[in-house]
């Protein structure tokens, strides 16, 4: 038995009526309370948990937290300014603070999170460390896999996972955060040994209305959250700004990416269809991270190909240098790192036919272009993308999304996860951003069928990428999920 009043403390509240009481567990689903629990009311965008309080109540729940008092209930009410807060330092108290028994290393960004995100696990377990990873392909704890149902996982549910992670002896997790958990505290509480960036495109723009509010949701977690070291790529314009910003509030940042004046970057960069050469050259200040100063330099073999994924490396060589491997430690890891799921994955059963075909997780306009940049620099032959853009998602990206696919010798035009939108009318908002390149692509709006059709228009020395659903094994139509993985169709197709 747990008292409320422990569980809120980090927060504060203030009881109504009762002065405290004792609690068995946390819910802030009506539907998931057990006898004794605390029920959370959240308020949302599409409902409010108070709505639910009745139900919870009825459930068996012993106490309420709430925003506002809730007097036709009679149970024990603690009132909190945010109950998103509350939930995530309540849920950090309860599993007894587990992120701080660990090192928690949190990658943010539009793209690249995940490959960062298994680059800096796969260097942890290289050095001998017990690993957890949180993500959008999958979640692990010491090695055993579960299936991942978001990005970022809900703050109860986080602490939850990180409590078992310290109990199975992780020493290192790498956590992938999504804007959306930034804002809605999923991450809130949480004690982070690293954070890092790796760039800002469009993309969520139906939940952040525009791009500077996106940023400045990003910028949270280097500017407000507690971290030993942050590790930011300089990429872009996002990344500079970060840094500047870090720079004013006392917090300084180790900068990474191909700029020459950040302190990890790149050299004799050489590009090929089976991986990338290059010296990956390191200058750190004092101050930027425990480990500093530290220069050097030491050559790096990726079984990865382009210069997106150069700046993923670059990334994670800056977190492994934060987080105290030698140098020559973390370019032996990067160059034994198995295939990323996802990400610029290879259909063998294509290498038979002569041509590549490449399936990729691209969902947003500069994430098809650097894949298209870096499959076009490796193919001898023409680039064949297929792709389509999501239901009920931002939709000014989608004539952002077929401009980018023109950089394609051809493009076929399908549906992804259409979700409760009609599929025909998406494919209707991408083709006007495709205008004058009518000659160069097709609408195939079966994405089983837009595959098939790709591998048919394939010769030797041609490469196919499908885009848009990565490690995916799902199609979302209305608001059913149906078996459909990329991967498995490219194969079927080949074979049949």
């Amino acid at each position: 038995m747990t008292k409320v009043s422990a569980l809120l403390a980090p927060v504060g509240f203030t009881p109504l009526g009762a002065s405290d009481a004792e609690v068995t567990g946390i819910a802030y689903r009506s539907d998931k309370v057990q006898p004794g629990d605390v029920f959370f009311c959240i308020p949302g965008t599409a409902t409010d948990g108070h709505l639910y309080a009745p139900d919870a109540v009825a459930r068996g729940a012993a106490a309420l937290v709430v925003t506002h008092p809730l007097p036709e209930l009679d149970v024990p009410q603690f009132q909190v300014e945010d109950a998103r807060a509350a939930l995530a330092l309540a849920s950090d108290v309860l599993f007894g603070h587990p992120s701080a028994q660990m090192r928690v290393v949190g990658v943010t960004g539009t793209n690249g999170k995940t490959t960062t995100a298994y680059l800096t696990e796969w260097i942890a377990r290289q050095e001998g460390h017990v690993t957890g990873l949180v993500g959008t392909v999958e979640t692990r704890v010491a090695g055993e896999r579960l299936a991942s149902d978001r990005t970022t996982p809900e703050s109860y549910e986080l602490q939850r996972l990180f409590g078992e992670m310290v109990e199975r002896g992780v020493g290192t997790c790498a956590i992938e955060v999504s804007s959306h958990a930034i804002d809605l505290k999923r991450v809130y509480g949480t004690r982070f040994a690293v954070v890092a960036f790796t760039n800002l495109t469009q993309d969520h723009l139906d939940y952040h209305k525009n791009m500077e509010n996106y940023f400045r949701v990003k910028e949270r977690l280097f500017t407000e959250y507690e971290a030993g070291a942050r590790v930011v790529c300089i990429d872009d314009e996002y990344g500079r700004r970060i840094v500047d910003d870090c720079r004013r509030v006392g917090r300084p940042c180790l900068t990474v990416g191909l700029p020459e004046d950040a302190m990890v970057t790149a050299e004799d960069v050489r590009y090929s269809a089976t991986g990338t050469e290059l010296t990956v050259s390191y200058n750190l200040p004092q101050g930027v991270c425990a480990c500093a100063p530290l220069a050097g330099k030491v050559p790096v073999h990726l079984h990865l190909i382009g210069r997106f994924n150069v700046e993923n490396a670059l990334v994670a060589f800056g977190i492994g240098l934060a987080l105290g491997a030698a140098p020559e430690d973390i370019a032996e890891a990067l160059h034994t790192i198995p295939q990323v799921p996802g990400r610029l994955e290879r259909v063998r059963a294509a290498e038979k036919r002569g041509f590549a075909c490449l399936v990729d997780y691209a969902h947003t306009p500069d994430a098809i272009d650097k894949a298209l940049s870096c499959v076009k620099a490796v193919t001898p032959g023409r680039t064949i993308i297929v792709f389509g853009c999501g239901g009920d998602r931002d939709a000014t990206k989608r004539p952002k999304m077929g401009r980018s696919a023109l950089a394609a010798d051809y493009a076929i035009v399908t549906s992804d996860n259409p979700r409760t939108e009609d599929p025909d009318a998406i494919i209707a908002d991408i083709l006007p951003g495709m205008a004058g390149g009518e000659d160069r692509y097709e609408v195939v709006a079966d994405r089983r069928a837009a595959i098939r059709r790709a591998l048919a228009l394939a010769q030797p020395g041609d490469t196919v990428l499908i885009a848009g659903k990565g490690h995916e094994d799902y199609q979302i139509v209305g608001t059913e999920k149906h078996h459909f993985d990329d991967r498995e169709v490219a194969a079927e197709e080949l074979e049949a």
